[in-house]
Order: C-alpha cells, then sequence, then structure tokens
C-alpha cells in the first residue's frame, strides 16, 4: 500500500498522539510506503521551522533523514490544478499520481472535499485507520 502524508499529518503525528500519530508509527514500522516529493519535504521543514512548537534543528534534521531513508521519493511530472480554494495542495495529488499511490491522508478540508482523484482515495487519519489497518 502506497500512501502520501499530507504535511498536517506529520506534524500533528510529532507532537500529539492520537491518529496521525499512530500512521507516523505504522509507517516507521513498514507496514505501507510512504510516498513523498522534494516539494513536499520541502514543506515540511519549513513547517517544522515556524512551528509555534519549537523542534532543535538536529531533531529537524533526524525527521528529514527519516523520511529521505523509509520512503519513495518521486519527481511529479504532471502539473496538476484540481484544487483551486487552495493551489499549493495540488503537490499532494501530484506526489500520489507519480507515485502511483493509493491513499492521500489529510486533514486539510480542501483535499478533502476532493474525497477522491484518479483512484487514489483521500481520507482523515481517523478514515484511514478504519478502512486499512483492521
Amino acid at each position: 500500500m502506497k500512501v502520501v502524508l499530507d504535511t498536517n499529518v506529520f506534524i500533528s503525528g510529532i507532537f500529539w498522539k492520537g491518529d496521525s500519530n499512530k500512521i507516523i508509527i505504522d509507517w516507521k514500522e513498514g507496514r505501507f510506503i510512504l510516498i513523498v516529493s522534494l516539494d513536499m519535504i520541502s514543506e515540511i521543514i519549513k513547517v517544522l521551522k515556524d512551528f509555534k512548537i519549537r523542534l532543535l534543528d538536529d531533531m529537524i534534521k533526524e525527521w528529514v533523514d527519516l523520511i529521505i531513508m523509509n520512503s519513495t521519493i518521486v519527481e511529479p511530472k504532471e502539473n496538476i490544478e484540481v484544487i483551486k480554494d487552495d493551489p499549493k495542495d495540488n503537490i499532494f495529488i501530484e506526489t500520489a499520481v507519480a507515485g502511483n499511490a493509493d491513499y492521500i491522508i489529510s486533514q486539510d478540508k480542501h483535499l478533502l472535499r476532493l474525497k477522491e482523484f484518479k483512484n487514489i482515495k483521500i481520507l482523515t487519519p481517523e478514515e484511514f485507520i478504519k478502512k486499512t489497518m483492521n
């Protein structure tokens, strides 16, 4: 199973217990293949550096290294513009398409409203856990 995680799932999973944290643990334990792009990694770094809860640069580097070493990195070839309200969210769809992902996990209303794109299901962390981790 191939999965794209929105930045908000990473941030929630790093800082708080709950469904996003369970998904991060499941990924670390190899229960699914994480698909990322360099643009997504850049966004994770940017958000972690600017986040209200400060992480030391060493911790940010550890997370980035973990992502790079334990994911499939793809380079989206297709410009997809299906999310008009928040165009930067299209990167998750472009990455999922490039990586032939099964799911995009997000807490973003713009992505979730789409529900599915080219057979890629877009679910909340809670929906993903209910659907796949039984």
